[in-house]
């Protein structure tokens, strides 16, 4: 499989509604979506910005499947929510750091 970039920049989005988004996706059982191999999310101006690694876009599809519903729930339509999918060529991971680091 050919592990892919997923990058979402959604205008408007703020902090608790992008914390509501996870607790959302914990209820439904995803707090650790199959699949996701790093996750990142913060500010940007008015828009939050989120970056993904996948594993495939078939296992971000299937995601999807739940994260959209939940978006639209919390009122960020689609057409708000489209993400950029990018084929990753290269991948460093150095030492793992916590949120805020």
């Amino acid at each position: 499989m050919e592990r892919i970039i997923v990058q979402f920049n959604i205008p408007g989005l703020t902090a608790q509604e992008y914390d509501q988004v996870w607790t959302e996706l914990r209820n439904a059982g995803q707090s650790h979506p199959q699949g996701l191999h790093h996750h990142v999310g913060g500010q940007q101006e008015n828009n939050w910005l989120v970056v993904d690694v996948w594993e495939s876009e078939e296992a971000f599809r299937k995601f999807g499947e739940t994260l959209m519903p939940i978006l639209a729930k919390i009122g960020v339509t689609a057409d708000r929510a489209q993400p950029v999918i990018t084929k990753l060529h290269y991948e460093y991971e150095g030492a793992a750091v916590g949120a805020g680091h």
